[in-house]
Protein backbone atom coordinates (compact mmCIF):
# COMPACT_ATOMS: atom_id res chain seq x y z
CA UNK A 1 0.00 0.00 0.00
CA UNK A 2 1.47 3.31 -0.86
CA UNK A 3 2.26 5.64 1.71
CA UNK A 4 -0.42 8.30 2.86
CA UNK A 5 0.72 11.96 2.15
CA UNK A 6 0.69 14.57 5.42
CA UNK A 7 -2.30 17.02 5.00
CA UNK A 8 0.11 19.77 2.71
CA UNK A 9 -1.12 22.36 5.60
CA UNK A 10 0.10 20.81 8.11
CA UNK A 11 3.54 20.33 5.96
CA UNK A 12 3.94 23.66 6.58
CA UNK A 13 2.77 24.03 9.88
CA UNK A 14 -0.35 26.20 8.80
CA UNK A 15 -4.45 25.90 9.04
CA UNK A 16 -6.65 25.44 6.62
CA UNK A 17 -7.14 29.22 4.53
CA UNK A 18 -3.93 30.58 5.67
CA UNK A 19 -3.09 33.63 3.54
CA UNK A 20 -0.40 33.73 0.38
CA UNK A 21 1.43 35.67 2.54
CA UNK A 22 1.67 32.96 5.88
CA UNK A 23 2.15 29.94 3.22
CA UNK A 24 5.31 32.09 1.32
CA UNK A 25 6.50 32.70 5.04
CA UNK A 26 6.08 29.18 6.32
CA UNK A 27 7.80 27.80 3.04
CA UNK A 28 10.89 30.15 3.38
CA UNK A 29 11.37 29.24 7.16
CA UNK A 30 11.07 25.11 7.11
CA UNK A 31 12.75 25.25 3.41
CA UNK A 32 15.77 26.95 5.10
CA UNK A 33 15.66 24.17 8.17
CA UNK A 34 15.45 21.13 5.93
CA UNK A 35 17.56 22.31 2.83
CA UNK A 36 19.77 19.76 1.54
CA UNK A 37 22.94 21.87 1.44
CA UNK A 38 22.34 22.51 5.02
CA UNK A 39 22.34 18.42 6.14
CA UNK A 40 24.83 16.51 3.35
CA UNK A 41 23.26 12.60 3.32
CA UNK A 42 20.99 13.40 5.84
CA UNK A 43 18.16 11.84 4.19
CA UNK A 44 15.32 12.55 6.25
CA UNK A 45 16.16 15.94 5.94
CA UNK A 46 16.11 15.25 1.86
CA UNK A 47 12.54 13.79 2.27
CA UNK A 48 10.93 16.65 4.00
CA UNK A 49 12.75 19.38 2.16
CA UNK A 50 11.00 17.16 -1.01
CA UNK A 51 7.62 17.04 0.97
CA UNK A 52 8.04 21.17 2.51
CA UNK A 53 8.19 21.90 -2.07
CA UNK A 54 5.25 19.65 -2.88
CA UNK A 55 3.26 21.23 -0.37
CA UNK A 56 4.54 24.91 -1.34
CA UNK A 57 4.52 23.97 -5.06
CA UNK A 58 0.57 22.96 -4.76
CA UNK A 59 -0.70 25.92 -2.19
CA UNK A 60 1.43 28.50 -3.61
CA UNK A 61 -0.42 28.06 -7.13
CA UNK A 62 -4.12 29.43 -6.70
CA UNK A 63 -5.92 26.78 -9.20
CA UNK A 64 -4.17 23.82 -7.32
CA UNK A 65 -4.69 25.10 -3.87
CA UNK A 66 -8.22 25.79 -5.02
CA UNK A 67 -8.66 21.75 -5.91
CA UNK A 68 -6.53 21.00 -2.78
CA UNK A 69 -8.93 23.14 -0.83
CA UNK A 70 -12.05 20.97 -2.19
CA UNK A 71 -10.66 17.66 -2.80
CA UNK A 72 -7.83 17.05 -0.85
CA UNK A 73 -4.64 15.22 -2.63
CA UNK A 74 -6.77 13.63 -5.15
CA UNK A 75 -7.71 17.62 -6.60
CA UNK A 76 -4.04 17.83 -7.57
CA UNK A 77 -2.59 13.90 -8.03
CA UNK A 78 -5.21 11.99 -9.39
CA UNK A 79 -3.10 9.33 -9.02
CA UNK A 80 -3.11 9.23 -4.83
CA UNK A 81 -4.75 6.63 -3.76
CA UNK A 82 -5.11 4.06 -6.58
CA UNK A 83 -5.53 0.62 -5.71
CA UNK A 84 -6.70 1.38 -2.32
CA UNK A 85 -9.83 0.56 -0.58
CA UNK A 86 -12.47 -2.04 -1.70
CA UNK A 87 -11.85 -1.45 -5.43
CA UNK A 88 -14.77 -1.08 -7.86
CA UNK A 89 -17.34 -4.06 -7.32
CA UNK A 90 -20.12 -1.62 -6.43
CA UNK A 91 -19.96 -0.86 -10.19
CA UNK A 92 -21.75 -4.18 -10.88
CA UNK A 93 -19.13 -6.00 -13.23
CA UNK A 94 -17.55 -3.62 -16.52
CA UNK A 95 -16.90 -5.43 -19.65
CA UNK A 96 -14.46 -3.86 -22.15
CA UNK A 97 -11.16 -1.41 -21.94
CA UNK A 98 -11.83 0.97 -18.89
CA UNK A 99 -8.82 3.62 -18.71
CA UNK A 100 -9.40 4.74 -15.05
CA UNK A 101 -6.91 8.00 -16.36
CA UNK A 102 -9.88 8.82 -18.35
CA UNK A 103 -12.49 8.96 -15.54
CA UNK A 104 -10.33 10.71 -13.26
CA UNK A 105 -9.51 13.25 -15.69
CA UNK A 106 -12.93 13.65 -16.24
CA UNK A 107 -13.46 15.22 -12.44
CA UNK A 108 -9.92 16.68 -12.24
CA UNK A 109 -8.80 17.38 -15.50
CA UNK A 110 -6.04 14.60 -15.70
CA UNK A 111 -5.22 10.88 -16.52
CA UNK A 112 -4.77 9.09 -13.72
CA UNK A 113 -1.00 8.38 -13.38
CA UNK A 114 -0.39 10.56 -16.03
CA UNK A 115 0.16 13.63 -14.28
CA UNK A 116 3.55 12.59 -13.05
CA UNK A 117 4.62 12.22 -16.48
CA UNK A 118 3.10 15.75 -17.69
CA UNK A 119 5.04 17.14 -15.09
CA UNK A 120 8.32 15.81 -15.91
CA UNK A 121 7.79 17.16 -20.00
CA UNK A 122 6.43 20.15 -18.80
CA UNK A 123 7.95 23.46 -17.82
CA UNK A 124 9.44 23.98 -14.17
CA UNK A 125 10.22 26.94 -12.39
CA UNK A 126 13.59 26.39 -10.84
CA UNK A 127 14.44 26.39 -7.39
CA UNK A 128 15.15 29.42 -5.13
CA UNK A 129 18.47 30.38 -2.91
CA UNK A 130 18.57 32.38 -0.47
CA UNK A 131 21.67 34.61 0.54
CA UNK A 132 22.67 37.13 3.22
CA UNK A 133 24.61 40.56 3.49
CA UNK A 134 25.45 42.61 6.75
CA UNK A 135 25.35 46.32 6.31
CA UNK A 136 26.07 49.68 8.74
CA UNK A 137 23.45 51.70 10.60
CA UNK A 138 23.99 54.48 7.90
CA UNK A 139 24.04 52.07 4.45
CA UNK A 140 20.62 51.46 5.43
CA UNK A 141 19.55 54.39 5.98
CA UNK A 142 20.99 56.53 2.73
CA UNK A 143 21.05 52.90 0.52
CA UNK A 144 24.46 51.25 -0.84
CA UNK A 145 25.63 48.55 -3.43
CA UNK A 146 26.34 45.23 -2.24
CA UNK A 147 28.09 42.25 -3.67
CA UNK A 148 26.82 38.93 -2.56
CA UNK A 149 27.83 35.19 -3.54
CA UNK A 150 25.74 32.10 -3.63
CA UNK A 151 25.55 28.24 -5.01
CA UNK A 152 22.69 28.12 -8.32
CA UNK A 153 22.24 25.76 -10.48
CA UNK A 154 23.02 26.97 -14.24
CA UNK A 155 22.37 25.17 -17.85
CA UNK A 156 25.65 23.66 -19.05
CA UNK A 157 27.07 26.02 -21.76
CA UNK A 158 28.18 22.66 -23.62
CA UNK A 159 25.13 21.38 -24.19
CA UNK A 160 22.74 24.43 -23.69
CA UNK A 161 21.15 22.30 -20.97
CA UNK A 162 20.31 19.34 -23.38
CA UNK A 163 22.93 16.81 -21.53
CA UNK A 164 24.01 15.38 -25.08
CA UNK A 165 27.39 15.67 -26.02
CA UNK A 166 28.89 17.90 -28.39
CA UNK A 167 27.20 17.02 -32.23
CA UNK A 168 24.39 15.27 -30.90
CA UNK A 169 21.07 15.84 -29.95
CA UNK A 170 18.69 13.49 -27.51
CA UNK A 171 16.68 10.99 -29.15
CA UNK A 172 13.41 10.24 -28.74
CA UNK A 173 12.51 8.02 -26.37
CA UNK A 174 11.65 4.35 -28.37
CA UNK A 175 9.92 2.75 -25.51
CA UNK A 176 7.16 5.65 -25.05
CA UNK A 177 7.36 7.39 -28.87
CA UNK A 178 8.16 10.94 -26.89
CA UNK A 179 5.01 11.01 -24.19
CA UNK A 180 7.29 10.35 -21.60
CA UNK A 181 4.55 7.83 -19.96
CA UNK A 182 3.26 4.03 -21.28
CA UNK A 183 0.40 2.05 -20.78
CA UNK A 184 -0.16 -0.70 -18.66
CA UNK A 185 -3.12 -3.24 -18.89
CA UNK A 186 -4.52 -5.76 -15.59
CA UNK A 187 -7.11 -7.88 -16.79
CA UNK A 188 -9.65 -8.11 -13.57
CA UNK A 189 -12.92 -10.26 -13.32
CA UNK A 190 -14.50 -6.48 -13.88
CA UNK A 191 -12.53 -6.25 -17.28
CA UNK A 192 -9.53 -5.09 -18.45
CA UNK A 193 -8.46 -2.19 -16.43
CA UNK A 194 -5.24 0.38 -17.96
CA UNK A 195 -3.43 2.43 -15.98
CA UNK A 196 -0.24 5.49 -17.17
CA UNK A 197 2.69 5.95 -15.61
CA UNK A 198 6.33 7.21 -16.03
CA UNK A 199 8.50 5.48 -18.62
CA UNK A 200 11.27 3.84 -17.11
CA UNK A 201 13.49 4.63 -19.53
CA UNK A 202 13.32 8.21 -19.84
CA UNK A 203 12.66 8.84 -16.22
CA UNK A 204 9.38 10.31 -18.22
CA UNK A 205 11.28 12.30 -20.43
CA UNK A 206 10.51 11.06 -22.94
CA UNK A 207 14.16 11.77 -24.39
CA UNK A 208 17.24 9.64 -24.45
CA UNK A 209 20.61 10.80 -24.18
CA UNK A 210 22.58 8.22 -25.75
CA UNK A 211 26.06 9.80 -25.63
CA UNK A 212 26.05 12.03 -22.64
CA UNK A 213 27.57 15.63 -22.16
CA UNK A 214 31.37 15.25 -20.88
CA UNK A 215 30.82 18.96 -18.93
CA UNK A 216 27.40 18.03 -17.05
CA UNK A 217 27.53 13.78 -17.45
CA UNK A 218 24.64 14.17 -19.21
CA UNK A 219 22.24 15.91 -16.58
CA UNK A 220 22.38 19.59 -18.40
CA UNK A 221 22.66 21.28 -15.62
CA UNK A 222 25.95 22.52 -13.48
CA UNK A 223 26.38 24.07 -9.82
CA UNK A 224 27.92 27.34 -10.21
CA UNK A 225 29.00 30.14 -7.74
CA UNK A 226 27.64 33.47 -8.27
CA UNK A 227 28.37 36.81 -7.82
CA UNK A 228 26.19 39.65 -7.85
CA UNK A 229 25.90 43.24 -6.78
CA UNK A 230 22.52 44.21 -4.95
CA UNK A 231 21.12 47.21 -4.62
CA UNK A 232 20.30 48.11 -0.86
CA UNK A 233 17.17 50.60 -1.21
CA UNK A 234 17.33 53.60 1.48
CA UNK A 235 15.51 52.53 4.09
CA UNK A 236 15.48 49.00 4.56
CA UNK A 237 15.50 47.73 8.40
CA UNK A 238 17.27 45.00 10.31
CA UNK A 239 15.74 41.08 8.78
CA UNK A 240 13.57 42.59 5.52
CA UNK A 241 14.56 40.82 2.18
CA UNK A 242 15.56 42.30 -0.98
CA UNK A 243 14.40 39.46 -3.84
CA UNK A 244 16.48 39.14 -6.97
CA UNK A 245 14.27 38.22 -9.45
CA UNK A 246 15.30 34.99 -11.97
CA UNK A 247 19.33 34.88 -10.43
CA UNK A 248 18.30 31.86 -8.90
CA UNK A 249 18.36 28.00 -10.22
CA UNK A 250 17.87 27.65 -13.81
CA UNK A 251 14.41 25.95 -14.95
CA UNK A 252 14.03 23.01 -16.99
CA UNK A 253 11.60 22.41 -20.09
CA UNK A 254 11.73 26.09 -20.83
CA UNK A 255 10.64 26.88 -17.27
CA UNK A 256 11.44 30.33 -15.25
CA UNK A 257 14.29 30.87 -13.56
CA UNK A 258 14.23 30.62 -9.05
CA UNK A 259 14.70 33.93 -7.45
CA UNK A 260 17.52 34.75 -4.65
CA UNK A 261 16.58 36.02 -1.34
CA UNK A 262 18.57 38.47 -0.14
CA UNK A 263 17.61 38.39 4.02
CA UNK A 264 19.44 42.07 5.30
CA UNK A 265 21.24 42.19 8.58
CA UNK A 266 21.89 45.93 9.75
CA UNK A 267 24.96 46.35 12.37
CA UNK A 268 24.01 48.17 15.37
CA UNK A 269 25.21 51.87 16.31
CA UNK A 270 27.24 52.86 18.51
CA UNK A 271 24.89 56.24 19.35
CA UNK A 272 21.58 55.75 17.35
CA UNK A 273 18.85 53.28 18.12
CA UNK A 274 16.08 53.21 15.29
CA UNK A 275 12.20 52.19 15.68
CA UNK A 276 10.57 52.53 12.27
CA UNK A 277 11.63 55.90 10.58
CA UNK A 278 12.40 57.78 13.54
CA UNK A 279 15.54 57.17 15.40
CA UNK A 280 16.77 58.18 18.66
CA UNK A 281 19.65 58.69 20.90
CA UNK A 282 20.94 60.29 24.14
CA UNK A 283 23.10 63.60 24.45
CA UNK A 284 25.06 64.81 27.35
CA UNK A 285 24.80 68.28 28.69
CA UNK A 286 26.75 70.24 31.30
CA UNK A 287 25.32 71.35 34.64
CA UNK A 288 26.12 74.94 33.97
CA UNK A 289 24.67 74.34 30.36
CA UNK A 290 21.39 73.26 31.75
CA UNK A 291 21.00 75.81 33.94
CA UNK A 292 21.85 78.75 31.57
CA UNK A 293 20.70 77.44 28.51
CA UNK A 294 23.33 76.86 25.89
CA UNK A 295 24.26 75.94 22.03
CA UNK A 296 24.72 72.26 21.94
CA UNK A 297 26.06 69.96 19.34
CA UNK A 298 23.35 67.09 18.82
CA UNK A 299 24.42 64.14 16.36
CA UNK A 300 22.32 63.61 13.04
CA UNK A 301 22.61 61.10 10.22
CA UNK A 302 24.18 63.74 8.33
CA UNK A 303 27.03 64.94 10.85
CA UNK A 304 26.83 67.12 13.97
CA UNK A 305 24.45 70.19 14.07
CA UNK A 306 23.82 72.78 16.37
CA UNK A 307 20.83 73.21 18.56
CA UNK A 308 19.90 75.87 21.38
CA UNK A 309 18.35 74.29 24.31
CA UNK A 310 16.53 76.48 26.88
CA UNK A 311 17.71 77.84 30.36
CA UNK A 312 16.68 75.66 32.93
CA UNK A 313 16.63 72.41 30.94
CA UNK A 314 15.76 69.57 33.20
CA UNK A 315 17.50 66.44 32.54
CA UNK A 316 15.40 63.79 30.78
CA UNK A 317 14.01 66.51 28.48
CA UNK A 318 13.30 65.45 24.93
CA UNK A 319 13.75 67.62 22.11
CA UNK A 320 12.91 66.60 18.10
CA UNK A 321 14.37 67.31 14.79
CA UNK A 322 12.13 67.03 11.93
CA UNK A 323 12.95 65.02 8.92
CA UNK A 324 16.37 63.78 10.28
CA UNK A 325 15.48 60.13 10.38
CA UNK A 326 15.39 57.47 8.03
CA UNK A 327 13.26 57.82 4.99
CA UNK A 328 11.18 55.31 4.16
CA UNK A 329 11.51 52.13 2.14
CA UNK A 330 11.00 52.81 -1.55
CA UNK A 331 9.19 56.57 -0.16
CA UNK A 332 9.66 60.02 -0.10
CA UNK A 333 8.95 60.51 3.62
CA UNK A 334 11.28 61.07 6.41
CA UNK A 335 11.22 60.29 9.93
CA UNK A 336 12.20 62.66 12.77
CA UNK A 337 15.39 62.54 15.13
CA UNK A 338 14.45 62.53 18.94
CA UNK A 339 17.22 63.11 21.14
CA UNK A 340 17.07 63.06 25.16
CA UNK A 341 19.20 65.97 27.43
CA UNK A 342 20.83 64.14 30.08
CA UNK A 343 22.72 66.31 32.53
CA UNK A 344 26.01 65.32 33.72
CA UNK A 345 26.54 66.31 37.38
CA UNK A 346 30.36 67.54 37.98
CA UNK A 347 32.13 65.18 40.41
CA UNK A 348 35.54 65.12 41.87
CA UNK A 349 35.46 68.96 43.05
CA UNK A 350 37.92 71.08 44.58
CA UNK A 351 37.47 72.71 47.87
CA UNK A 352 36.69 76.10 46.01
CA UNK A 353 34.25 74.92 43.33
CA UNK A 354 32.30 73.30 46.52
CA UNK A 355 32.40 76.30 48.30
CA UNK A 356 30.81 78.30 45.45
CA UNK A 357 28.47 75.50 44.66
CA UNK A 358 27.08 75.64 48.30
CA UNK A 359 26.88 79.55 48.11
CA UNK A 360 25.18 78.80 45.16
CA UNK A 361 22.54 76.26 46.68
CA UNK A 362 22.43 78.75 49.68
CA UNK A 363 21.37 81.73 47.50
CA UNK A 364 18.32 80.12 45.85
CA UNK A 365 15.10 79.41 47.40
CA UNK A 366 11.91 77.37 46.87
CA UNK A 367 11.26 79.42 43.23
CA UNK A 368 14.39 77.72 42.31
CA UNK A 369 13.78 74.70 42.93
CA UNK A 370 10.02 74.17 42.30
CA UNK A 371 9.68 70.32 41.93
CA UNK A 372 11.59 69.61 45.13
CA UNK A 373 9.58 71.76 46.74
CA UNK A 374 6.31 70.25 45.00
CA UNK A 375 7.32 66.57 45.91
CA UNK A 376 8.18 67.21 49.59
CA UNK A 377 4.80 68.88 50.02
CA UNK A 378 3.00 65.60 49.02
CA UNK A 379 4.56 63.82 51.43
CA UNK A 380 4.01 66.24 53.99
CA UNK A 381 0.32 65.80 52.98
CA UNK A 382 0.34 62.56 52.40
CA UNK A 383 2.04 61.10 56.12
CA UNK A 384 0.49 64.36 58.42
CA UNK A 385 -2.35 62.11 59.61
CA UNK A 386 -0.45 59.05 60.60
Amino acid sequence: MAEEKRDFYEVLGLQKGASDEEIKKAFRKMAKQYHPDLHPGDKEAEKKFKEINEAYGVLSDADKKSKYDRFGHAGVDPSYGAGQGGGFGGFGGFQGDIDLGDIFGSFFGGGMGGSSSRRANSPQRGSDREARISITFEEAAFGCKKDVSFTRIEKCPDCNGSGAAKGTSPETCSACSGTGSVRTQQRTPFGVFQSQHPCDKCSGKGKVVKSPCAACSGSGFLRKQKKLTVTVPAGIDDGQTILLNGQADAGRNGGPNGDVLVEVSVKKHAIFQREGRNIYCDVPVTFSEATLGATIDVPTLEGDIDYEIPEGTQTGTVFTLKNKGITEIHGTRRGNLVFRVIVEVPKNLNSKQKELLKAFADSCGEKNNIQKKNFFDKVKETFKNI
